[in-house]
């Protein structure tokens, strides 16, 4: 009970630092606006008497609503869609070092990316290219899971194999295909796998919230069910639960809101890796309450990430997924370390 408690104040806290780190974004950037015209704004919007004499500008209205809000969303979006899915693969894997990349998402979206760089599609619609790596990001991993399966069961080692060839093939299509592009094209393929949330729009938005909302609801739902496959596939066996249905579906979920955040942002590492497993830590193993988690957190370090990288050096940004990259390389050979340690 106490643990429950203490749990429930800790989804609180990180709720109350996700409503912060909006209104850091939305302040932020070489357009400064002060965080009270930034709520007054929402409150106005709202209809709320709050900051009654704070009276946003009309440029300030048209930087927040039509720049800053559509970005935060996104970052948003993405950030809790890898989260979890980062939470709930670890649990499919048993393993704190698995992430939405190992089963092939990202590969596929690279070689989606650079396909419709490449035919010159993204020139006619700005939704061309996520439409392209999120096709390729679920066909990745329907050839994974395709490769793995035996018999009607999904060995876990061998869809980590599987995962790991498959990355390897479409890393090779990639490089195949940049080989025949133009400096120009090569130029926005890499712009699109450093990740960013600059340029986002509302149809940016709208493209992820169903595929990500969806799934991450369905994930929380199903937490409990991630339990019993989390204690081992004989445990749950013994417990009447289809294995292979659930660790398909879960797969299937996880795949869907990876890609669907990664078509949107582009190649944003480590979210899926650092955010669950700190969320482990202090939570504990519990799905029940480690999805929540780890939903609200990757939503508060990514979103957190992006605004450092707009305030850290006056007049440039640094991209959020160069910023990931720097807090979680680290950590992922703190990881690695402790791993060996563990095992030796």
């Amino acid at each position: 009970m106490k643990r429950r408690c203490s749990t429930q104040l800790f989804i609180c806290a990180l709720a109350g630092a996700l409503v912060f780190t909006v209104i850091l974004s939305m302040s932020s950037g070489q357009y400064d606006i002060p965080m009270e015209t930034v709520i007054a704004s929402f409150a106005h919007a709202a209809d709320l008497p709050i900051l009654p004499n704070v009276v946003p500008t009309p440029e300030q209205e048209a930087v927040l609503w039509h720049i800053r809000l559509p970005r935060t969303l996104v970052g948003m979006m993405v950030g809790a869609g890898l989260g979890i899915s980062g939470a709930v693969l670890q649990g499919i894997f048993s393993n704190p070092l698995a992430d939405p990349g190992i089963i092939g998402v990202s590969s596929g979206a690279s070689v989606g990316a650079v396909l419709a760089i490449g035919l010159g599609v993204t020139a006619a619609n700005v939704l061309s290219l996520p439409a392209f790596a999120f096709a390729g990001s679920i066909l990745a991993v329907s050839l994974t899971v395709s490769l793995s399966m035996r018999h009607g069961r999904i060995p876990v080692m061998t869809l980590l194999l599987s995962g790991v060839v498959v990355g390897m093939f479409l890393a090779a299509c990639t490089a195949a295909i940049l080989t025949v592009m133009n400096e120009q094209k090569m130029q926005q393929y890499l712009f699109w796998t450093i990740g960013g949330l600059d340029y986002r729009r509302w149809d940016h938005v709208l493209l992820g919230i169903g595929p990500i909302g969806i799934g991450a609801s369905v994930m929380v739902l199903l937490a409990r069910h991630l339990n019993l496959l989390a204690f081992g596939e004989v445990e749950a066996r013994a417990a009447g639960m289809p294995v292979t249905a659930f660790r398909l579906l879960f797969l299937v979920l996880a795949s869907l809101t990876t890609a669907a955040g990664v078509c949107i942002s582009g190649n944003i590492g480590f979210v899926g890796l650092v955010v669950p497993h700190m969320m482990r830590l202090i939570v504990g193993p519990d799905h029940r309450r480690l999805l929540p988690a780890s939903l609200l957190a990757g939503a508060v370090f990514l979103v957190l990430c992006d605004s450092v990288g707009r305030i850290l050096l006056p007049g440039m940004e640094i991209r959020v997924g160069i910023m990931t990259a720097f807090i979680g390389t680290p950590y992922f050979l703190y990881l690695l370390r402790r791993h060996m340690q563990m095992d030796g």
